[in-house]
């Protein structure tokens, strides 16, 4: 029964922070298939680091990521809402440095660096098992989310956002 995680496990390239992943994420699932059972690749199927609420039946693991990420942007929230009100607030649970230097891209980077760190730390009790799995597919899913920006398609969108607020603003003025 193990084999399977012994074999799928050490033919998985390993993953670094920022790098397109040698094995694409499609072709870890397509492999993933494979090798685990449909009931274990039904909860790796469950797996959305973008989801915050918990479902029934989510694995331990995802869960706890789920607690640590949940936790981790109530966090940036309050510290958002303190800045837009004028107050250092330092949470807890958020790094300061995360959120107080560098472009929103840069930003945005250090925040999932941090998700990937708190990923790293779980590793420590699972090395071939679903667990283990299941926190590389996570890591695929930030590693998707860097490769989703795109300094052309953000560009356009901000200019839209810009001219759509100028336009309001010129309404409200001609009234």
């Amino acid at each position: 029964m193990m084999d399977k995680f012994y074999y799928t496990i050490a033919q998985l390239p390993t993953l670094t922070f920022d790098k397109k992943p040698l094995l694409p994420t499609i072709e870890f699932l397509d492999e993933a298939e494979k090798w685990l059972s449909a009931r274990e690749f039904s909860t790796l199927m469950a797996v959305d680091i973008r989801r915050m609420t918990p479902a029934k039946g989510d694995a331990g693991i995802y869960r706890r990521y789920q607690e640590f990420d949940l936790s981790f942007r109530e966090a940036l929230a309050q510290w958002r809402a303190g800045r837009k009100a004028g107050q250092e607030i330092k949470p807890f649970d958020l790094p300061l440095g995360l959120v107080k230097d560098g472009n929103p891209l840069e930003i945005e980077k250090k925040l999932l660096r941090h998700r990937w760190d708190f990923l790293d730390t779980q590793e420590e009790c699972h090395y071939f098992d679903l667990g283990f799995i299941l926190l590389y597919y996570m890591k695929l899913q930030i590693l998707d989310w860097i490769d989703e920006f795109d300094a052309q398609k953000g560009l356009a969108t901000f200019q839209k956002v810009s001219a759509a607020a100028v336009e309001h603003e010129s309404a409200d003025v001609d009234l």
